[in-house]
Order: structure tokens, then sequence, then C-alpha cells
């Protein structure tokens, strides 16, 4: 979920806000009201108000990382979602693993599981699925088999031009994996 997302935000033309108290005025600016961000930050209402008149600047670490992360989320809906129908319509996604992976196939072939890096261009059938599943509020479990399913088809069984008798493919041990759209 979080490589998804992080392949979407590389498509934002502009870059969101760095300090403290300007991520602070755009959270207010989104939820309208000090009170809102204060429960949604789990501080007081007087310390976001401090932190939007630049009365405080550099907030505890576990803070910052709170204030970045619903920023972030919320920064450029329209660049995202644009991202995202592309990804799902025309273009496809990148993903670019380094993972067991091994296949249930008939008797006779080499389906022991092992380490493989790949870098696979999926199509945007994929990518859609992948796309919605998250939105859907999918887990990472759920993401993960998207992504095997759609390895399996694309890459170990070459869109139906091989490997037809492959059963299931399993993705585990994930060391890396990034998406690009």
């Amino acid at each position: 979920g979080d490589g998804l997302e992080a392949a979407v935000q590389k498509a934002f033309t502009r870059p969101a806000p760095k300090s403290a108290p300007a991520q602070m005025r755009y959270l207010v600016r989104q939820l309208k009201s000090t009170k809102a961000v204060a429960q949604m930050l789990r501080i007081s209402q007087r310390t976001v108000e401090r932190y939007v008149k630049n009365q405080i600047k550099k907030p505890r670490p576990e803070l910052a990382a709170r204030l970045e992360r619903e920023v972030k989320k919320r920064w450029q809906p329209q660049i995202r979602a644009k991202a995202r129908q592309k990804a799902a319509t025309i273009g496809g996604i990148v993903i670019d693993t380094r993972a067991r992976m091994g296949y249930t196939a008939p008797i006779g072939s080499t389906d022991q599981d092992r380490i493989r890096h790949l870098t696979v261009a999926l199509p945007p059938v994929y990518a859609a699925r992948l796309f919605d599943a998250q939105q859907a509020g999918a887990t990472d479990q759920q993401l993960q088999q998207l992504a095997a399913e759609a390895l399996k088809e694309v890459y170990f069984q070459d869109g139906g031009r091989r490997a037809g008798s492959l059963e299931e493919v399993r993705f585990t041990d994930i060391e890396h994996l990034e998406f690009d759209l």
C-alpha cells in the first residue's frame, strides 16, 4: 500500500509544505478548523494555533511524522487522481521487486522457491486492480496477492504464451518492492 502511494506521490507537480507551521496551516485550511486538526493529530487546539502563528516551529519527532503523513495524504488530490486514472487506463504500472517467488505447477517442473529480482511493466488492467483494491481498503496481504497474480500472468505466463498449467505463484519474503507509474 505504501509503495503504491509513493508511486502516486511522484506525480505531484508542486512539493508539499516542509516546515511544521506551513504544514499545520495547510491542514487547518483543509479541515476548516484548528479543533479538527488538533483531534486528528492528538494534540491540543492551542498547540495547533501556536504552530499556525509561527510561535512553535519544531515539533517532536512523532508529531512531525504524523503531520507529514497527514499532509501528504491530502496533498494535490486531483493530481493524485489523474495519475491513478492514467495508470489504470493508458500507462500501466512498473513493479520492481526482490522477493522469494515460487509457484505451484505440474510434477516434473522446477517450482522451488528462490529469490528473484524482477522489474516488470504491468498493463493498465493490473494497475486498475491494485488501485481499486487500495481504495476499497485492502490489506497489504491482499495487495501482495494481487501483485503475485499480476506477476504470474505477465512474467511467468507471458500473457498466456507459456506455462499455461501454472496454478499459483507464491510471493513471500519481500526484501524490496517499489512501484512506478
